[in-house]
């Protein structure tokens, strides 16, 4: 029987109308999974595994010898029997019971499972991980930047404090800069940690969990920029005038000390808040911190000026009970300390591709090509359905960002940017410098977190390489293959990433919701069908869908160039964009469906 995921041989017996072909499977090359994670339920026999993909439409027949205590419901993990041939019912062995299915921490593992991520660090690893020194001690080449004053600034809840930064105003302008923790001083090239590293290709985040691509005591420890401890750092330096234009770059490796470590929520309070306590607390940093804001502004504005493009698409921040379970979904803040680290991350990256590009040196870029054009044109036939009065297309930065401006604010804002979002394509590695589209950069790359993401670490090789005028002794040719190969390679990761952090929140969602069913909240229509009217929460980001057939009062015509649906005796209209006050009525976790219905119109948000 082949099962999701397996790699087959088949026969193609003959392509029908539609242009589908029909075929029948020879063989069965490779499986894709021997292991499959399920619910367990009890019988007459002993109990039977439904598998959690309901792609893999069987149940798994399991021995619960070694586990009388198992309760229905409970999730584990089985070995498929692959001498078993049977269709509908395999036979199979517990490998693992990983417990009540509401729990962040068997959840994760279901997305591990489901994405087949890597999670364990190999036995080597562990070896050269323990066999790590803390002795951190100035050596030739290194600059002592220990009089610098660095900070760091992340959330409440980072460990990992991978970046440091430090403004100093000069007589034109402000000197900046970025200290990257060295990661490649700790994982030489071809060391099992690299190996399992480069596997990974990057840290995923859960909330409240993460998997991470570096062994706890180098992303939490060595190469953690901690406070009042001497770290080992790649920096940037960078001159700007009093307008951002970056006027000289220097890349050094360095040995530094953070005197700080600040949260987002606290540079927010000193510059935003002016609060008078925390200013008070702060002292020796206010100045400093007042140079930063000013150089991210400034920075912010050239950026702007040049056609970079900000979507404004709020996220949600997972507060979790202390046991695992969901506390409360809220918009995650982002503000001016946000965006005053993200200017300066900007700035280190752009100026180390643009060294790379200046002296031709072979690395890995982080490109983002133009949009498919027609992609584009459709996004502004849809705009005008809206009312938006769009300027003439233009398949260029400036034209998207103008785009963006004209929405800020509107209910519309959330659907244009999704859909904008939508004609990109991905940004990913390569070390052909195609730009940066979205960032209007012509050289752009990965440096700025070397803990969390492999191309980074990549890019800290080449940087040391350059300093130290030194090559890896590879020619032109095959470098250029084995980075085009690593790039590939380390974009899927990146995007497997992105789909497991987006399946772990969806789940979570799915989970919080049950508790909410027969309460009204306020939604804005993202998408129209003549079956279904697709909603998302404004407070919870929750997507979900109302069904057309229970809209009370008169039947609905669906006009698919509008995106709305007409009422045909009350006129009225339910259009993509409109903001509607929904009741929630069910969620069904096996299919991940959520399902609303509308509040009667009275309840209805005007807008």
């Amino acid at each position: 029987m082949a099962r999701q995921g397996d790699r087959i041989l088949i026969r193609v017996h003959r392509t029908r109308n539609d242009e589908r072909p029909e075929a029948s499977v020879i063989k069965i090359l490779a499986r894709g999974t021997e292991r499959i994670a399920g619910f367990f339920v009890r019988d007459k026999t002993g109990g039977h595994v439904v598998p959690e993909d309901i792609r893999f439409p069987f149940t798994v027949s399991v021995d619960i010898g070694k586990f009388p205590d198992l309760r229905d419901g409970e999730v584990i993990i089985v070995k498929i029997d692959e001498s078993d041939e049977s269709y509908r019912n395999v036979r199979g062995e517990i490998l693992e019971v990983l417990g009540p299915a509401d729990n962040i921490d068997v959840q994760m593992r279901l997305v591990i499972e489901k994405f087949r991520l890597p999670h364990v660090f190999s036995e080597q690893t562990e070896e050269e991980t323990a066999a790590l020194t803390a002795e951190i001690a100035p050596e030739h080449g290194r600059e002592d930047l220990r009089d610098i004053l660095h900070v760091t600034i992340d959330g409440e809840t980072a460990k990992d404090f991978d970046d440091a930064v430090a403004v100093i105003k000069t007589k034109n302008g402000y000197r900046l800069y970025v200290s990257i923790a060295d990661v490649s001083h700790f994982v030489p090239t071809g060391s099992a940690i690299d190996h399992d590293a480069y596997e990974r290709g990057t840290s995923i985040y859960f909330p409240g969990r993460v998997i991470p691509m570096l062994p706890e005591k180098l992303s939490n420890n060595l190469c953690s920029l901690m406070p009042d401890q001497d770290r080992l750092a790649l920096t940037a330096i960078l001159s700007f005038d009093r307008q951002g234009t970056l006027k000289d770059k220097r890349l050094v490796r360095s040995i530094i000390r953070s005197r700080q470590r600040f949260t987002y929520t606290t540079v927010r309070k000193i510059l935003v808040d002016q609060d008078k306590e925390t200013r008070n607390t702060y002292k020796p940093f206010l100045t400093p911190l007042k140079w930063a804001g000013e150089l991210a502004k400034a920075l912010r504005q050239k950026r702007r000026d040049r056609g970079a493009l900000g979507f404004t698409l709020p996220e949600a921040d997972i507060e979790l009970e202390e046991d695992g379970r969901i506390k409360a979904i809220r918009r995650a803040e982002h503000n001016f300390a946000h965006q005053v680290i993200e200017e300066f991350m900007l700035a280190a990256n752009e100026a180390v591709a643009a060294t790379f590009t200046e002296q031709q040196r072979k690395s890995l870029y982080r490109i983002h090509e133009l949009p498919d054009p027609d992609k584009v044109e459709e996004f502004s036939i849809f705009a005008k359905t809206l009312g938006l009065q769009l300027p003439k297309v233009e398949n260029s930065p400036h034209w998207f960002a103008r785009v963006l401006d004209l929405c800020s604010g509107s209910p519309k804002e959330y659907i244009v940017n999704n859909l904008l979002l939508r004609t990109m394509q991905q940004a990913r590695y390569s070390p052909d410098n195609a730009g940066h589209f979205g960032l209007a950069a012509t050289d752009y790359t990965h440096f700025t977190s070397p803990i969390r993401r492999y191309p980074d670490l990549m890019v800290h090789r080449e940087v040391c390489r350059m300093i130290n005028l030194q090559h890896d002794g590879e020619t032109s040719h095959r470098k250029h293959f084995a980075l085009k190969e690593a790039g590939d390679y380390l974009s899927t990761r990146e995007r497997i990433a992105i789909s497991a952090e987006r399946e772990i929140t969806d789940r979570l969602k799915l989970i919080f919701m049950e508790k909410h069913i027969g309460e009204t909240f306020d939604a804005v229509i993202s998408g129209v069908t003549d079956t279904l009217l697709f909603v998302e929460l404004l407070q919870l980001f929750v997507n979900g869908a109302v069904a057309v057939e229970d809209i009370e009062g008169e039947h609905f015509f669906h006009d698919p160039r509008h995106h709305r649906l007409t009422g045909e005796l009350s006129r009225k209209v339910y259009q993509i964009g409109n903001l509607v006050r929904v009741i929630l009525i069910d969620v069904d976790r096996s299919r991940k469906r959520i399902s609303f219905k509308l509040a009667s119109d009275k309840e209805e948000i005007q807008g």
